[in-house]
């Protein structure tokens, strides 16, 4: 259940992310996902790959930095009040939610959490029969 998720951390200056989506792509390497958060100095690119190891190798191998990060990822419907009902159970159980971030296709939505209690999360949702998203799943995309 556990998905592992690159942080990249770049300057805030033209061409950076650009720099990393051409490292990734001519590797072969697909985006499943991500968000980008940034400040005045710095942003922080965190980004679901389908070949995390690879992609962090070739990234440090530039000079970027890279971390990986276990994240979960689960499916609920993509409807009204369904993210507040899985905050509250989370809440309920002691688990904070360091951060988030969530895409929806028609009726379902896929939210990637970061847990401060990674094993702790996974208990409480399967015991709560929520659908959490398998990493050879995320993956998936292969080269053709």
């Amino acid at each position: 259940m556990l998905i592992k998720q690159l942080s990249i951390f770049l300057e805030n200056k033209t061409g950076r992310l650009t720099e990393v989506t051409d490292l990734l792509g001519d590797a072969g390497i697909n985006l499943s996902a991500f968000t980008i958060a940034e400040s005045s100095d710095f942003g922080i690119m965190r980004v679901i790959v389908s070949d995390p190891d690879k992609a962090k190798q070739i990234l440090a191998q530039k000079g970027i930095a890279v971390s990986l990060t276990d994240v979960i990822c689960l499916q609920c419907p993509n409807t009204p009040g369904a993210l507040n009902k899985t905050l509250q159970l989370l809440s309920a159980g002691g688990i904070s939610v360091e951060y988030m971030y969530a895409f929806a296709v028609n009726e379902f939505a896929q939210v990637v959490i970061r847990p401060d209690k990674i094993q702790e999360c996974i208990s409480l949702l399967q015991e709560n029969h929520y659908e959490l998203i398998k990493a050879d799943d995320f993956y998936a995309f292969k080269e053709k």
